[in-house]
């Protein structure tokens, strides 16, 4: 995955709805009327919800007759955290998307604009080096 795919699922991941949505899925597999009873919510609003969940690729729908049930994507949303979690491994000088960032927050360490911190030798975590 690439920053992209991590805003996107985050986004899907950051509404208190989308979570309940997510929370009932994992339970049953439900369709919008059904989630519309339970959360007291819209059919507009649980549609817009699940389209979000979709695009993360965090749902994915089955047609059955006239009706679409909508199930939660396990194998997904578990890659996607550990995927973000073996990013979050990866030193930040390693990350192109970060490199402006790693900079400034070398040069900070080394000679802070802020009181909150003695500077420490460069590729020290603890100070201690």
């Amino acid at each position: 995955m690439n920053l992209k795919d991590w805003e996107k699922a985050f986004k899907a991941l950051g509404q208190h709805l989308r979570l309940r949505i997510i929370a009932l899925l994992a339970e049953e597999e439900l369709c919008v009327c059904e989630l519309e009873e339970i959360l007291g919510i819209t059919q507009p609003a649980i549609s817009q919800h699940l389209r979000v969940l979709k695009e993360a690729d965090l749902v994915w729908e089955e047609k059955v007759s006239q009706w679409v049930f909508y199930h939660l994507n396990r194998e997904k949303l578990a890659a996607f955290l550990r995927e973000w979690l073996a990013y979050l491994d990866i030193p930040l000088a390693e990350k192109e998307e970060f490199a402006p960032y790693y900079e400034k927050l070398q040069h900070l360490m080394e000679n802070p604009k802020v009181a909150c911190r003695a500077p420490r030798k460069r590729g020290s975590k603890d100070g201690n080096n």
